[in-house]
């Protein structure tokens, strides 16, 4: 009972740890930044918000810290310990590894680099001197870089599961150039979650006693009941950014976290290892970074050779995405579908689109192609007074003015990138609402050529999507300015 109450109370100091930390507060603050920026894009480009950047982030704030809670016990039955100089050190490699580029700003990076450095100082005991140098060094040698490496895995092991279960929620439509020119539909998915851990420290003889024998001091020979020991607090950050436009967000989803997945296992071998046989610690680094890139590799190849899925064909109107809480939603329309005939007339472009709307200004009734190529119906009625958008935003056709390429940056790129979006309105002819609408195919050719109670519209237009494209796990690429697509 003594040694329960004690296990609590030492808990207990490491939440208050937690709590006290600024770098989880920090993490929330940059993932509530990058939600907020995307939603603000999107109301620029389309004139409507498709994603709640309050209700995202709730949404990965929840996740985050129930991935927290399940690690952080998982971490402590294996015998993960870190002290606060480590995590000082995670956060300052990863910060400077994201000035380089922003997809760095990922633990799998910072740990593979600490591993290497760690090695190389072993050779050449820079710890044995004196002053600033030889006390960081001996900082840096005390770190448990295999305990490290098993948590990144453990991380990747987590993203995997959230990619899984959330990554097609955070998908976003957009314009990009394909290979031979001409603008194609794509889709972005990004997602980033702030997790909380408490983990072991040694803290000599005063602290309380381990009851059983963890992972990793059996594996390195250690007796973990010998010392004492504590919880410390280390906040996390996991995410992935990824873009397709050969596949639907769902399918992508489900690719990133099976890739995810077979990533975290590779490298929580390879940290198992290196705690076995301390000799290998330089292959464990190597293939957290290693097998890191080539998953964005493989990611991006695949992507390159794959054919386009979002654009228009004689079949019809390629549907990218919907907007919720529209009529196109509440007819149950889905991204990757065709609209081959509306009232009853083919529609291969947005003015044959327009004109099939007109024909009844009390009834809308669509013939659609679903995603196997199948046939189906869908219809509903249109009110008097109702939103005049359909809600349906159509793959870009040769008129589209604005697309993203995606390249990649830095954080000071993308702050730099931020502030030249803003002169995106004069793309439009006007900074009216009404404006964007007519030169984005959002509203109907001229009010007066529609009866009161029609529904216009229903592509959301030509325009540029969000931010960051490419890559896997943390990859935060932010997007050029947008620009004029070549004609």
């Amino acid at each position: 009972m003594d040694a329960a109450l004690q296990w609590l109370r030492l808990i207990g100091d490491g939440v208050l740890h937690a709590l006290a930390q600024p770098y989880y507060y920090i993490a929330v603050f940059v993932i509530g930044f990058l939600y907020m920026r995307g939603t603000w894009v999107e109301r620029r480009l389309f004139s409507v918000r498709l994603h709640v950047w309050p209700i995202l982030l709730a949404r990965t704030v929840g996740a985050g810290l129930v991935v927290g809670i399940v690690l952080s016990g998982i971490s402590v039955l294996i015998g993960a310990s870190l002290t606060a100089e480590a995590a000082i050190w995670l956060w300052g490699t990863a910060g400077v590894l994201a000035l380089l580029r922003l997809r760095y700003l990922c633990f799998a990076y910072a740990a593979g680099v600490l591993s290497l450095l760690q090695w190389v100082n072993g050779f050449v005991h820079l710890e044995n001197g004196t002053g600033w140098i030889g006390d960081r060094a001996a900082s840096l040698a005390a770190i448990d870089m295999p305990a490290v490496l098993l948590l990144v895995a453990l991380l990747h092991g987590a993203e995997a599961l959230l990619v899984k279960r959330q990554g097609s929620k955070f998908a976003t439509p957009m314009f990009m150039e394909g290979k031979r020119g001409k603008l194609i539909g794509a889709y972005q998915l990004q997602g980033y979650w702030a997790v909380p851990l408490l983990l072991l420290v040694p803290t000599g003889a005063d602290g309380g006693a381990l009851n059983w024998t963890p992972l990793l001091p059996l594996l390195s020979g250690e007796h973990a009941s010998s010392v004492g020991w504590s919880f410390t607090a280390l906040p996390m950050v996991i995410g992935f950014t990824e873009w397709t436009r050969s596949q639907l967000p769902e399918n992508k989803a489900r690719l990133a976290s099976k890739s995810l997945l077979w990533y975290s296992l590779a490298v929580a071998v390879a940290a198992l290892l290196a705690a076995w046989l301390p000799s290998l610690l330089p292959l464990a680094a190597l293939v957290a970074l290693v097998l890191h890139e080539l998953l964005i590799w493989s990611s991006a190849k695949r992507e390159s050779e794959g054919t386009p899925l979002f654009v228009h064909d004689q079949r019809g109107l390629m549907v990218l995405g919907i907007v919720p809480g529209t009529p196109a939603a509440q007819m149950g329309l889905q991204s990757g579908e065709i609209l081959h005939k509306v009232n009853g007339v083919r529609v291969r472009t947005k003015e044959e689109l327009y004109e099939a709307l007109h024909r009844n200004s009390a009834f809308c009734k669509l013939e659609v192609l679903n995603r196997e190529g199948e046939q189906r119906f869908v219809q509903r009625s249109r009110y008097a007074g109702e939103h005049h958008q359909l809600g349906v935003i159509l793959a870009p056709d040769d008129r589209a003015d604005y697309y993203v390429e995606p390249a990649p940056g830095s954080f000071i790129g993308m702050l730099w990138r931020s502030r030249a979006t803003k002169h995106r309105e004069a793309a439009y002819g006007g900074g009216s609402l009404a404006a964007r609408e007519q030169a984005a195919g959002l509203a109907l050719p001229a009010a007066s050529e529609a009866p009161a109670e029609s529904l216009p519209e229903s592509s959301m237009g030509e325009g540029s999507t969000t931010d960051e494209v490419l890559s896997v796990s943390v990859e935060v690429d932010p997007p050029t300015p947008l620009r004029r697509s070549k004609r």
